[in-house]
């Protein structure tokens, strides 16, 4: 076993991690509030507790309106709204798809160009999982390149231009290179081989109503980049025959 393929469960900020875990604020306003979500957490819990907001009580104690949604195991930027009028400039923002979402992937084996499109509709088949499905599916685009190619997998940056349910993670899979660590969408058995969901929110683009742009960023915490530097060394080292 390599040093990447650890516990899961002793991910710091995994589902196993005791106590309160610490959230980042990258932006704040009267209106808005955004943070560095650990991997590990659910965005928002159902019945409106626990999750996310809970863990941000204690910067922001009030009411948060989720605007979009990062799955358990990603990492990264999320913006709530802090009131009704902010919830609905920033839905009509997410609608009219004028929000740029900017991600980290590292997916499983070589990809072969240097960047691509993927235009696929999905649709949910059961059980919370997503798939494609040409006929029934609605619409759905990602645009990605390479960023950096390692031992046996590609770091890529991705952007969604539509926002379906694990829509990055469904596509990159369609097209033969499921992002690692993905349990639902990989080979299992391969995939818990590794610590967490190489998926990360690098960046999130918004517009105020003043007309004003915000580029909220969040830096990939080290439970990403300690498997990136892994596979990096394992790609260096089989170049030079060490």
């Amino acid at each position: 076993m390599t040093g990447l393929e650890m516990d899961r469960q002793h991910v710091p900020g995994g589902p196993e991690a005791p106590g309160r875990i610490p959230v980042k604020v990258l932006y704040e306003t009267d209106d808005y509030l955004a943070v560095d979500k650990p991997e590990g957490v659910v965005s928002v819990a159902s019945a409106g507790r626990g999750g996310l907001p809970e863990l941000v009580a204690d910067v922001f104690g009030g009411r948060l309106f989720p605007v979009h949604r990062l799955d358990r195991g990603a990492s990264g930027v999320i913006v709530f709204a802090k009131n009704a009028a902010a919830h609905r400039h920033l839905n009509g923002e997410f609608d009219q798809r004028q929000v740029r979402k900017t991600y980290l992937a590292v997916v499983d084996g070589a990809v072969a160009v240097s960047r691509g499109q993927i235009n696929a509709p999905l649709r949910e088949f059961g059980s919370g999982r997503m798939g494609v499905d040409p006929r029934r599916g609605k619409p759905s685009a990602t645009e990605w390149k390479v960023a950096e190619r390692l031992d046996g997998a590609t770091l890529l940056r991705v952007s969604p231009t539509t926002g379906r349910r694990h829509q990055i993670r469904v596509h990159l899979y369609h097209i033969g290179h499921p992002i690692i660590g993905d349990l639902r969408y990989g080979d299992r058995a391969r995939q818990e081989r590794f610590p967490r969901l190489m998926l990360h929110a690098l960046s999130l683009e918004f517009g105020l109503p003043s007309g004003e742009r915000v580029a909220v960023e969040a830096p990939p915490p080290p439970s990403f980049e300690t498997v990136v530097a892994g596979l990096r060394r394992s790609r260096a080292a089989s170049r030079t025959g060490a």
